[in-house]
Order: C-alpha cells, then sequence, then structure tokens
C-alpha cells in the first residue's frame, strides 16, 4: 500500500481523487487530506435535510456529495481526512477503525469505536466514517476532529427542507438520514501540545512502522487530468451535488 499526502484543500477535487483512486488506480492507497470549510454528504442524503443554506451560502462553505453512503460531515482546516482503498473480496472495515484506535492511543488519546465504526473520546465524537465496495476494492473513509471549529460546525449542519424547491429537487421516498452525535476536538485530550503537521507525521510514521504502507506516491500528470476531469464534470457541478435524488 501506497501513501499519498495529498496537499490540496479543494473538497471537490479531494472527493474525485478518491472516486478515480477507487475506479482506476492499480495500487492500494491510504491517502491523508485536508479541505477548506465544506460540508460532505452521503450519496443517498437529501441535502436539505442536512444543511443550513443561509449559513453556508453567507459564509462560502462549498458542499459536496460523496462516492459513499453515510451521513453529512463538515469539514475544515482543522480536520484531518484519511482514506484507505485496497483490492479485496472480503472486505474487514473493522480493521481499519483498530489501527485508528492504536494509533490514537499511541499519541494518549483514550479512543474508543462505536457501532457505526465512529471513535469518541469520553461519549463525544472525534471520527465518523463511511465505506463503499466496488468491483472488488473496498474503501474506508473517516474524518479526525483534531481542531475544528466546532461551531461552525454545528451551524452547518442544520438541514431546511422548505430551500430544495428552490433548486428544483424532486422528491423521493426515502433518504438517509444523519446521526447526530455530540462532538469534541482531538487537542483537547492530547497529553502535550502537537502541532497539526506534528500529528500528521505522526500518523504516516505509524503506518510505516506497522507496515500498512510501504512508500509515498505523488500524483502523475495523467492522474491529475483524470482527477480535474472528474471534478469538473460530475463534483463540482449543482447537478451531482444538490439535485441529485438518485446519484449513481
Amino acid at each position: 500500500m501506497v501513501s499519498i499526502l495529498n496537499d490540496s484543500t479543494d473538497a471537490y477535487f479531494n472527493l474525485a481523487a478518491e472516486e478515480y483512486l477507487l475506479r482506476s488506480f492499480g495500487q492500494d492507497v491510504f491517502m491523508l487530506w485536508q479541505n477548506e470549510p465544506s460540508v460532505v454528504i452521503g450519496k443517498h442524503q437529501n441535502v436539505w435535510a442536512e444543511i443550513n443554506p443561509a449559513f453556508i451560502q453567507e459564509r462560502d462553505i462549498k458542499v459536496v456529495r460523496r462516492f459513499s453512503g453515510g451521513g453529512a460531515v463538515y469539514h475544515d482546516l482543522g480536520n484531518l481526512n484519511f482514506t484507505f482503498i485496497e483490492s479485496s473480496r472480503n472486505a474487514d472495515f473493522d480493521k481499519y477503525t483498530s489501527l485508528m484506535v492504536d494509533l490514537l492511543a499511541e499519541v494518549g488519546v483514550p479512543a474508543e469505536a462505536d457501532s457505526r465504526r465512529g471513535l469518541t473520546v469520553q461519549g463525544l465524537k472525534i471520527s465518523g466514517s463511511a465505506q463503499c465496495i466496488h468491483r472488488g476494492k473496498c474503501m474506508y473513509h473517516a474524518t479526525l476532529l483534531y481542531k475544528t471549529n466546532l461551531q461552525m460546525l454545528a451551524s452547518a449542519l442544520q438541514g431546511d427542507l422548505s430551500d430544495s424547491a428552490e433548486w428544483g429537487v424532486e422528491r423521493r421516498a426515502a433518504y438517509v438520514h444523519s446521526v447526530r452525535s455530540p462532538v469534541t476536538n482531538i487537542t483537547h485530550y492530547l497529553p502535550s501540545a502537537l502541532q497539526l503537521q506534528d500529528f500528521k507525521n505522526i500518523i504516516i510514521s505509524f503506518l510505516l512502522k506497522n507496515k500498512i504502507v510501504e512508500g509515498e506516491y505523488q500524483f502523475s500528470p495523467y492522474d491529475l487530468q483524470a482527477i480535474n476531469q472528474l471534478k469538473e464534470e460530475k463534483y463540482a457541478t449543482t447537478q451531482w451535488n444538490f439535485q441529485a435524488t438518485a446519484p449513481k
């Protein structure tokens, strides 16, 4: 498995990169990445049930629908995202959750896994995850609330279905609804101060030490062209992010 330290903070690009790596990339991969302020919703969600549109428009927060299911999450530069993609006919998603519990234990954070493969500390959520399987490959991706603006998170994730008509949204019978949980930041539980970049370095060192990853990969010009094309044709479009009622 190779590691990709993706330095883009463009949510449209990063979600397109995940789909490209899942569908078209030849190697197993771990990607560590961050987004500028964004709300990322699950593939089968009604965006209007998940977001506060007035708040989001006022603050120019991106809204992006991802390739996997699950609930809505808020990202900013105080949040880390990680993605594992592996070729597997028998996906074991719990192993990734356990791996992150062990990683956090190394920095003194006593995290526990919940029934939805999220992570909590003293009952407060610090990570949510989603998973999918596509043609013999599995993807597990999750957030890590390191030093996120929790007030912005709470305000952005307040749905209002009355705004859906403005965007020409067709109603359907059922959507996946987010499960709201009280949240906190990892920094509150660290025994000593640790900069975010240092925490990122610890993650990579941990994965190398445990032979989860064996080298670093940088996107090639071909990769970047394919990802940017997918971004422009899908992830940066109103149709996919706001109007899709049965995303493919």
